[in-house]
């Protein structure tokens, strides 16, 4: 059984750290923000400069909001697992009864929690900015906010993963991982422009599904339910396994001694 008591510890540490940290801060709002003026002036010029390209800018828009979910929900995961191993913690908080379904649930529910305050905060942006309403894709928004939040949580815990077991080493791929899968979600473009063998690697995709489903709510105002579906069972498949591969991966690296990770 998970304690509760437990989580709440873990999440008053990472919230008494970002407090004290301007830039956990600044990133749930500073990169949000200029991400939506660059792409949205770039959208306000490609309407001036043609007609048809007046869909364009809420499709892109869409997308930065959107993929935001899956980013922030990710960064959050695997930016907390580093901070313990630069801040020497590791070793000490599971020195503790904490067990690690506590840590994961902590890391779960503290990514959601900065995740919604960049979402919302960006889409209040988007819509005084321009015009861009994230209601009007109506009751479509929680299976897409659902499928996108499983995809960064399966994204984050297959890098947290690597970072307990190799540190930080590879601390790269804590903000750079679920940019792997960016090509192949199809986020500011349909599926059908990528070459045949990007094309089915999509299919294994979930983010490319929801990205699909977007563009379609956009131009037809409905979304075909086998999208949500296959995104749904392929978020559930990678979650489960990338949870087993992170506590794997954790346990492996503590019969290896966590200290390592903090030389």
């Amino acid at each position: 059984m998970i304690n509760v008591n437990r989580v709440k510890a873990m999440l008053l540490r990472y919230a008494y750290n970002m407090r004290h940290s301007f830039d956990r801060l600044t990133d749930m709002f500073y990169w949000p923000a200029m991400d939506l003026l660059i792409w949205g002036l770039t959208g306000f010029y490609f309407i001036k400069s043609s007609a048809e390209f007046s869909s364009l800018l809420f499709v892109i828009l869409s997308g930065l909001i959107f993929w935001l979910v899956v980013w922030r929900t990710q960064y959050e995961i695997t930016t907390n697992m580093l901070s313990e191993i630069w801040d020497k913690n590791i070793v000490n908080i599971f020195a503790s009864p904490l067990k690690i379904s506590e840590w994961i649930a902590a890391f779960m529910v503290f990514g959601i929690t900065k995740m919604f305050i960049s979402l919302t905060f960006s889409s209040i942006l988007a819509f005084v900015l321009f015009k861009l309403n994230v209601f009007l894709y109506g009751f479509y928004l929680i299976p897409l906010i659902v499928n996108l939040i499983l995809t960064g949580w399966a994204a984050g815990f297959f890098v947290a993963g690597f970072l307990v077991r190799f540190g930080n080493t590879i601390q790269t791929l804590a903000w750079a991982g679920v940019y792997l899968i960016a090509p192949f979600s199809a986020i500011f473009y349909p599926i059908t422009i990528l070459p045949t063998w990007a094309q089915k690697i999509s299919q294994f995709v979930p983010s490319s599904y929801v990205f699909e489903g977007i563009r379609e709510i956009l131009f037809t105002g409905h979304l075909s339910t086998d999208k949500i579906i296959a995104s749904l069972a392929l978020n559930l498949i990678y979650l489960i396994l990338s949870i087993c591969f992170f506590t794997f991966m954790f346990h492996k690296s503590r019969k290896l001694g966590l200290g390592r990770l903090i030389q």
